[in-house]
């Protein structure tokens, strides 16, 4: 079955004014087909409509429901975890947690781009070099389109990479750190994570999610998001700051004494 358009405008109200959706509408604006919405509804995701006659009139919070198992399946979970997740869920919970996935999301929202290999290489100011691309490929930062396309995934991070190499570093060097950095990087993101769950997430839980505690606890993770980021460059820049002046003390100690014994 084919989706209906997603112009479709609710087609009624409640006396509160909420606006209120049939079945063809609801799934037109969740962009789903009529099928799936009747299929999750009968698998309990969906608390029933309000009938008005013969015909069921859906709301915002069936909306956040759909919206919200659409979010967890894409993301690899499994319908029969979310329907675990979800069947017994608290009205609002949908929405609070829709709010959560769209804020850890954020960071991540760069547009993949779409450029030639050759514009890839200009970007370094290098020669076109397929066998880099290829490294840069089975490290998830392009993808092939075809002979001449690539996609880039990670714009930010090819860019600023083309940009150590525009200065001078090799492009097989920064291939060769990229892992390095990510993989530590990885583990410091694992560790801040296990904090944050440990001692603001689980009191939430087990206090039973209370609903005037989700803007606090999302405020929360909305500020912890940059502040990690600021301690990660704050202390790799004191960190390189102390490898730089290591390694000139070092150098200079090899230097100064063959100096000495030339004059």
């Amino acid at each position: 079955m084919t989706a209906p358009t997603s112009s479709a405008e609710p087609s009624d109200s409640s006396a509160s004014g909420e606006e209120q959706y049939t079945v063809d509408e609801l799934a037109a604006h969740v962009g789903m087909t009529v099928r799936n919405v009747r299929a999750y509804a009968s698998r309990g995701l969906l608390p029933p409509p309000r009938l008005a006659g013969r015909t069921g009139f859906y709301n915002r919070e069936h909306v956040q429901r759909l919206q919200l198992v659409r979010e967890l399946l894409d993301r690899g979970i499994t319908l029969a975890a979310v329907e675990t997740a979800i069947r017994d869920a608290r009205p609002a919970t949908a929405g609070h947690t829709l709010d959560l996935l769209h804020l850890l999301d954020t960071p991540h929202d760069v547009e993949p781009e779409i450029m030639s290999r050759d514009a890839l290489a200009a970007l370094a100011g290098v020669e076109r070099d397929d066998q880099l691309i290829h490294a840069m490929a089975e490290h998830g930062l392009v993808r092939y389109l075809d002979d001449e396309m690539v996609e880039v995934l990670q714009p930010q991070v090819v860019r600023i990479g083309a940009t150590a190499v525009a200065l001078g570093l090799a492009p097989d060097t920064i291939i060769r750190l990229y892992p390095l950095m990510k993989s530590r990087l990885r583990a410091i993101a694992d560790a801040f994570v296990a904090s944050v769950l440990e001692e603001i997430v689980e009191p939430f839980v087990a206090a039973g999610m209370p609903e005037h505690d989700w803007s606090r606890i999302l405020t929360i993770i909305e500020e912890l998001l940059p502040v990690s980021g600021q301690i990660t460059v704050a202390i790799l820049r004191a960190q390189l700051g102390e490898a730089i002046d290591s390694e000139l003390t070092t150098q200079l100690g090899r230097v100064l004494p063959e100096a000495d014994a030339a004059g």
